[in-house]
């Protein structure tokens, strides 16, 4: 499937504002990495080591990565306190029951570990949709599988209800994008 004129930019965009999170010793999850796992791949030789997990993924095993194709409605089939860092980058708009899934990242992650995550924010839907819809710029698919839009109090609130405290919360991309950092408590 060919990607649309802007998503590879917005991809950058993403990435830019979450690298800061990232440590030497850090041990990853990436949970919807995408088909090529662009951004565990480009930050393959500055953590410890790394798993990423999509649908659509190709799948792809290095020293340090391991990159598996799996539906998250399967639940996700890895040990207890895995992590240190868990990053979800343009997701969780996506996930039909935000609560379970985390939990389940709250599962995964070591006592201490961090949640990192970007998602649209309530002013994007719109702007979105006309992108989409009427420019063909962004995925029409992608777009139309939105079940949620978010804001801080909406994000405070989700990581208080999954056993989070939301450490960071920022905009970017003139207010249409959300970045939060939840701590597990």
């Amino acid at each position: 499937m060919k990607e649309e004129f802007l998503e590879p930019y917005l991809r950058r965009l993403r990435i830019r504002h979450i690298e800061r999170f990232i440590e030497a010793d850090d041990v990853v999850l990436d949970i919807g990495c995408g088909k090529d796992a662009q951004f565990l791949r480009s930050i393959s030789g500055s953590i410890r080591s790394g798993v990423g997990l999509d649908y659509k993924a190709n799948e792809y095993r290095s020293e340090n990565l391991n990159i598996i194709r799996t539906s998250l409605d399967k639940g996700l089939h890895l040990k207890d306190n895995s992590f240190n860092k868990v990053f979800m980058l343009a997701v969780l708009e996506h996930i039909q029951d935000p609560q379970k899934l985390l939990k389940e990242v709250h599962r995964l992650l070591k006592t201490d570990g961090d949640l990192i995550m970007t998602v649209p924010s309530n002013l994007a839907k719109h702007v979105l949709e006309f992108l989409s819809y009427r420019l063909n710029l962004v995925s029409r698919a992608e777009i139309m599988d939105h079940k949620k839009y978010y804001n801080r109090q909406s994000l405070k609130r989700l990581s208080k209800k999954t056993g989070f405290f939301m450490t960071y919360h920022d905009y970017f991309e003139c207010f249409m994008n959300n970045i939060a950092v939840f701590k597990k408590i």
